[in-house]
């Protein structure tokens, strides 16, 4: 089997800097812009980057709104949604780590439109790994990475030591 890739810290805080940039760019005087963390891999995301441009972040939870709950029921680590706001014509931005297929941000939408109604829905996205089913694409994307559709990307953000921020790219396990 081949080797996993790999990208450092310093790339992943670069894309994280960039995003923030361009999210702040466009919404430089938007008193009701509130950024949401899928649960799991978009949370700490959203409060790195809640944390630098000053505004309120939250979590959304999509286990009921998957469509493979039958396959992948609702895992140990749960987290409900927590909205710090009322969404109801505030601009909402979706954070996830990882856009592959877009039924992740599907179902997001779906727990989003269960607590009201934003004005405008935006996503951001860390990496971007290609492959959709569904017609999503994202608003702000940090880094583009080529992987095999059935390879997986496993991105760790450690919300107390940056400096071990991790991407890996690990191949599949039919390619050996």
């Amino acid at each position: 089997m081949p080797a996993p890739k790999s990208l450092p810290a310093a790339e992943i805080h670069a894309a994280i800097d960039r995003l923030a940039r361009a999210i702040g760019e466009r919404h430089t005087k938007n008193p009701r812009l509130i950024l949401l963390g899928v649960a799991n891999g978009g949370i700490v995301l959203a409060e790195r980057l809640a944390r630098k441009l000053g505004v309120k972040s939250g979590v959304l939870d999509i286990s009921f709104h998957r469509d493979d709950i039958d396959r992948h029921p609702i895992p140990k680590e749960y987290v409900p949604t927590r909205i710090p706001v009322d969404v109801t014509g505030a601009t909402v931005i979706l954070i996830d780590d990882v856009l592959f297929s877009g039924r992740t941000i599907k179902a997001a939408l779906d727990e989003l439109f269960d607590h009201g109604r934003p004005a405008k829905v935006e996503l951001a996205i860390l990496i971007d790994r290609a492959g959709r089913k569904l017609p999503v694409a994202a608003d702000y994307l940090g880094v583009n990475l080529e992987a095999a559709p059935t390879s997986k990307i496993v991105v760790t953000l450690d919300p107390a030591k940056p400096a071990r921020d991790s991407v890996t790219i690990l191949p599949s396990r039919s390619s050996a």
